[in-house]
């Protein structure tokens, strides 16, 4: 027997994978109205 355990990981096509695509979706519409208004904070270093 091997010493190392093995995880099984659900489908990357199941729920929590098409959640986490629409919240990626939502972000990154919301950063392109951003750049495009203009509402970008300068960083200052």
């Amino acid at each position: 027997m091997s010493a190392t355990a093995s995880l099984a990981l659900a489908p990357s096509n199941g729920l929590f994978s098409r959640l986490v695509a629409t919240i990626d979706r939502l972000l990154m519409t919301y950063a392109e109205i951003t750049i495009r208004n203009g509402d970008i904070p300068r960083c200052i270093l």
